[in-house]
């Protein structure tokens, strides 16, 4: 990759951490996306999207936090075995072509997810204990795997079951999302002892990004039609993975 291809992937990865933050979300499915839109290698995308979704993580998460919507008790029986089970799959290295597939339906996931927001239900009851620890396990393993969060996976599920509310499911999420991303990355290193440089270089845009668009938040912004711009953006990306060789 030469200079100026660099600089326009900071650029890009900024704007993406900038959108994503306003909406609640660290980005690394957005991350994702543009770096396989720049041609890179899965190989490389994965970690790289973990070293920048912990970043961006922790601004969310220290945000939330501080606005008083993070729920310790609903929080920990999620985070029980998804930190393990992240490592797990951070530790795995699946064939290139395995790996394309799966991060690819990732992103149409989250794509369709972007599109089909779910609003905030009226009461909210607890999940038991043993099938938040269950959920937590499968999408930890799913997030070590593919590079991402599982924030993307865990939000619509708190919302859909009934389990939280919008704000209390995005503190949850945000925090959910740094420790698994942190499991996966520490996961990944102990397999391959390396990391690639590439995410020395984005950190910087991802921070700025992130840090900016968090503080402005989605109530200055048009929420809906930054979700349509990420969800297109996610469905090429994702498609592009998956069809193409």
């Amino acid at each position: 990759m030469d200079t100026a291809q660099l600089a326009f992937l900071c650029l890009a990865i900024a704007v993406i951490a900038f959108l994503y933050s306003s909406v609640g979300h660290a980005g690394a499915s957005g991350y994702i996306a543009t770096m396989t839109l720049f041609g890179l290698a899965a190989t490389v995308i994965r970690p790289t999207a973990l070293v920048l979704n912990i970043l961006v993580a922790t601004i969310g998460s220290f945000q939330f936090w501080r606005a008083g919507h993070f729920s310790w008790k609903l929080f920990w029986p999620f985070a029980l075995l998804s930190v393990p089970a992240a490592y797990l799959g951070g530790y795995i290295q699946p064939s290139a072509s395995i790996l394309r597939i799966l991060i690819g339906l990732v992103l149409l996931f989250s794509a369709a997810r972007l599109i089909f927001r779910r609003g905030d239900p009226a009461e909210t009851v607890a999940p038991s204990k043993p099938t938040a620890v269950g959920v937590g396990a499968g999408l930890g393993l799913l997030s070590g795997l593919t590079g991402t969060g599982g924030g993307i996976f865990l939000t619509p599920l708190l919302l859909f079951c009934r389990w939280a509310h919008i704000r209390q499911a995005a503190a949850v999420s945000a925090v959910f999302i740094l420790v698994n991303s942190i499991g996966g990355l520490v996961g990944y290193f102990t397999a391959v002892r390396s990391l690639p440089v590439l995410g020395l270089y984005l950190a910087i845009p991802a921070v700025i990004g992130g840090t900016i668009g968090s503080h402005l938040g989605s109530r200055r912004l048009p929420v809906r039609a930054i979700s349509i711009l990420l969800a297109i953006v996610l469905a090429i990306a994702g498609t592009k993975l998956i069809f193409t060789r």
